[in-house]
C-alpha cells in the first residue's frame, strides 16, 4: 500500500515564554513626565533617564518622540543593560509643566524587553528623584482611578497618553480632552490630592500619577516627586502581600474600584490622613484608606470582596528615624498577577552617588521560597544571598529583601510556583521605588486561546487547528449574565451559537487570522468585550516521498 509519510511540524512555545508575554516585559511602551518638583522647564537642573534590560534575544530598540517627529534607533544585545540620557530638546518635548502640555515617547523593541524611567531634579544639594516602571501598551486600558499623595509643595498632577486617534478622556465622568496619537493630557491640582480620581478614555491609554513634592506623611520632612505609571482596573485583585522595606515604617493606600468595597487586612495600622477612609468596610468607587507597616508586622496581607488598587510608599527621612531616604511610590501588583520568571535592573544614578543602595523585595509562597534562584547577566542561575527569608504566616507568603550591588546588569529572579518584585534605593534624603516585575493578565473580563491571553494572541501563530477557549470573568452568574463568542475570518462577523454561556470550548479552524469577540452582557450595565486577533497556520512537511 503507497502510503506518504506527512509529519505535523508544532512551533513549540515553551510556558514560560506565554507567561513573560502577559508581564511587564512588551515591544511598545508609552512614556511621558510630570513637572518634577518646581522646576518649569527641563533645563540642566533636569534629568530624565530611560533605563531597558533586554531578554534572551539581541534587540533592536526605537525611540519616537513625537512632537518632535524624530526617532532613532539601537542595537542591544542579549541579556544587557541600556541607559539612555534624553537630551535637552528631547527633555523639552515630554516633560509636561503647569505652563503647557508636552507630547510623548514612543519605544518599540524587535523582541521583548522590561523599561523603566527616571526623573531627578539636582538643586545644589538638594535631589529629588524617582522612578516607574513602564508597562507595555498591550497591557493598558480605558479605565483607570488614580493613586498619588497629598502634596505638601506645589501640585498634584497625572498625564494620559492617547495610543490611537480620536480618544475622549473623563475626569470623574466630565469630559476634559480629545487626544490623538502620541497627545497628552495633563491636570494639575494646586495643593490638593487627587486619589480616587476616576480617569476613563474611549480608547486604550497609558496613565501616569505624578505628584511634584509630597511629604509621607504630611508634615515630615523630607519632600520628593512621586512618579508611577498605573495599572487599569481590569488588572486589579482581590489579594494583596506587600513588603516591608528596610527604613522601618511604609505607608500603604488602596483604593475602591467598585461601590460597597469590604477589606480586611493584618500586619497594617489604619492611619487618618486627608480624603482617606477610617473604616475598613462599605467603600464607595475612589474611596481610599491609608495603613502603615513596619519590618516587625513582616509585611502586610490585605484582602478585598472586589477589585482594589495598591501602591506602597517610603516616607520621608526624620519620620522613619532613618536618617536617609524620602517619599517614593510603587505600584503592587496583585496576588493573581504572579509570574515564574521576572527581570529586573536596580537604576544607576549619574547625578547623585550618594544614593548607592538598593533593593529588590522578592515575594513569592512561603512553602517553595527555597526553590526561588537569581541569574545576573547572563550566569546561571544561583541562590539568593545578602539577605534573609521574611515569612508572614497569615498571608502564606515570604518576600527576600536581596541587595542589588550590580548597576550594569540585569537580574531575572526565578521561582515555578509564581513571584513578584518590587525594587527600591535610598541615599541622602532622596529614594526611587518602583514595580520590578509582576503579570498584567486582565482579571475582570478576559478570555485564553490555548492558555495564551487574548491580550498577546497577535504575537502567537497557532500550528494546531484545535484551539480551546477559556473565559475567565469577575462575577460571572450565568443566570443573570449572558457570555456571547463571535469569530470574524474577514468576510463577517459571525456568533458561535454552540459557545453561548459556555466558559469552556474549543473548535477546529482552517488556516487563517480570526478575529474572536468575547461579549459579557450584565443586567443594568453596559456590555463588556474582549478582542483578540487568532493566526492558525499548520505546517505540513514532507520528508520524503516513499513507499511502505
Amino acid at each position: 500500500m503507497m502510503k506518504k509519510i506527512q509529519i505535523l511540524i508544532f512551533l513549540l512555545v515553551s510556558i514560560l515564554t506565554s507567561i513573560m508575554a502577559q508581564s511587564t516585559e512588551g515591544k511598545d511602551f508609552w512614556l511621558t513626565f510630570g513637572q518634577n518638583a518646581n522646576v518649569g522647564s527641563p533645563t540642566n537642573q533636569v534629568n530624565l533617564q530611560v533605563r531597558i534590560a533586554s531578554g534572551s534575544n539581541p534587540t533592536t530598540v526605537t525611540f519616537y518622540f513625537i512632537n518632535l517627529a524624530t526617532s532613532q534607533s539601537f542595537e542591544v544585545d542579549a541579556f544587557q543593560v541600556f541607559d539612555y540620557t534624553l537630551s535637552p530638546l528631547e527633555k523639552a518635548s515630554v516633560y509636561n509643566t503647569f505652563l503647557e502640555t508636552k507630547g510623548s515617547l514612543r519605544i518599540n523593541s524587535s523582541y521583548p524587553i522590561t523599561v523603566y524611567a527616571l526623573s531627578q531634579v539636582v538643586s545644589g544639594s538638594n535631589t529629588w528623584s524617582d522612578v516607574t516602571n513602564v508597562f507595555p501598551s498591550k497591557a493598558l486600558g480605558s479605565n483607570y482611578f488614580n493613586l498619588s499623595y497629598t502634596p505638601a509643595i506645589d501640585a498634584d498632577a497625572y498625564a494620559v497618553i492617547a495610543m490611537e486617534d480620536n480618544t475622549n478622556v473623563y475626569h470623574n465622568s466630565s469630559p476634559v480632552a480629545t487626544l490623538n496619537t502620541g497627545n497628552v493630557y495633563y491636570r494639575r491640582s494646586p495643593w490638593s490630592d487627587m486619589t480616587g480620581s476616576h480617569i476613563t478614555s474611549t480608547k486604550p491609554i497609558a496613565f501616569y500619577a505624578f505628584s511634584q513634592r509630597a511629604q509621607i506623611p504630611q508634615g515630615y520632612n523630607v519632600a520628593s516627586p512621586l512618579v508611577q505609571q498605573l495599572a487599569p482596573v481590569d488588572t486589579w485583585g482581590k489579594n494583596f502581600f506587600v513588603p516591608a522595606s528596610h527604613l522601618i515604617k511604609d505607608r500603604i493606600r488602596i483604593v475602591a474600584s467598585q461601590n460597597n468595597t469590604n477589606i480586611t487586612q493584618k500586619g497594617g495600622e489604619l492611619k487618618s490622613v486627608i480624603g482617606s477612609q477610617l473604616s475598613l468596610t462599605g467603600l464607595l468607587a475612589g474611596q481610599f484608606l491609608e495603613l502603615e507597616i513596619n519590618l516587625d508586622s513582616a509585611g502586610c496581607y490585605i484582602q478585598s470582596d472586589k477589585p482594589i488598587g495598591v501602591c506602597t510608599y517610603l516616607t520621608s527621612a526624620n519620620y522613619n528615624n532613618q536618617g536617609v531616604a524620602a517619599p517614593a511610590q510603587c505600584w503592587v501588583p496583585a496576588m493573581e498577577q504572579a509570574l515564574s520568571e521576572v527581570l529586573v535592573v536596580p537604576f544607576k544614578y549619574v547625578s547623585n552617588p550618594t544614593l548607592n543602595v538598593h533593593y529588590a523585595l522578592v515575594v513569592t509562597p512561603t512553602k517553595t521560597k527555597e526553590n526561588t534562584e537569581v541569574s545576573i547577566g547572563n550566569q546561571p542561575p544561583t541562590a539568593l544571598s545578602g539577605g534573609i527569608w521574611i515569612d508572614n504566616n497569615s498571608a502564606g507568603m515570604s518576600y527576600y529583601p536581596m541587595p542589588l550591588t550590580n548597576d550594569i546588569e540585569s537580574y531575572r529572579f526565578i521561582n515555578g510556583e509564581g513571584l513578584f518584585v518590587l525594587c527600591y534605593g535610598v541615599g541622602n534624603q532622596d529614594s526611587y521605588y518602583y514595580l520590578g516585575g509582576s503579570s498584567l493578565r486582565d482579571l475582570e473580563a478576559a478570555f485564553y486561546a490555548n492558555n495564551i491571553s487574548y491580550q498577546f494572541l497577535s504575537d502567537t501563530t497557532f500550528c494546531n487547528n484545535n484551539v480551546n477557549f477559556l473565559a475567565e470573568i469577575e462575577g460571572f452568574i450565568q443566570s443573570r449574565d449572558t457570555l456571547r463568542w463571535y469569530i470574524n475570518d474577514g468576510t463577517g462577523e459571525i456568533e458561535e451559537i454552540v459557545a453561548q454561556n459556555q466558559l469552556k470550548w474549543s473548535k477546529i479552524f482552517p488556516n487563517g487570522v480570526y478575529k474572536i469577540r468575547m461579549e459579557i452582557i450584565v443586567e443594568n450595565e453596559e456590555p463588556k468585550y474582549r478582542i483578540g486577533t487568532l493566526k492558525v497556520q499548520k505546517l505540513w512537511i514532507k520528508i520524503r516521498n516513499v513507499q511502505y
